[in-house]
């Protein structure tokens, strides 16, 4: 939301939910995805990787056991998708969260536990190693 800042991004669905301490919560959130000396900018004032770090965040604001992430690192230089990319392995291994994640970077799903592929409308399961070397390997869990 480009009216609030980060912080009050991330507070918000914590107080929609009636989090016992939402401000509290929000400010363990910043310091998981490494924005704390950021919170009080703007979406504005913030770089794209810094917003998907928000953005991360404030999806995890309600401890959801499945993340969804479409293309979470599509308009990002390769270093700062790679840092992304990184939160969300992170957070799929600290919380035991699911993290679907959907990409057209082969190099990105060969970092998946698991991948699908889309060919000609039809998906299939295939499990790593094998899977870093298919090409259009879409969906990270």
């Amino acid at each position: 939301m480009p009216s609030l800042s980060a912080f009050e991004n991330i507070l918000v669905p914590l107080e929609i939910a009636r989090a016992p301490d939402p401000t509290r919560e929000a400010r363990n959130l910043l310091e998981e995805v490494g924005l704390t000396d950021r919170a009080h900018h703007y979406p504005s004032q913030l770089s794209g990787g810094e917003q998907q770090r928000v953005a991360i965040a404030r999806a995890l604001a309600n401890a959801p056991p499945i993340l969804l992430a479409d293309e979470p690192t599509g308009n990002l230089d390769s270093k700062t998708g790679a840092q992304v990319v990184d939160l969300l392995i992170e957070v799929n291994r600290r919380r035991r969260a699911t993290v679907v994640l959907v990409t057209h970077d082969l190099e990105l799903a060969q970092r998946a536990d698991v991948t699908l592929s889309m060919r000609d409308g039809r998906t299939e399961r295939i499990e790593a190693p094998a899977a870093a070397a298919l090409p259009g390997a879409v969906a990270r869990s």
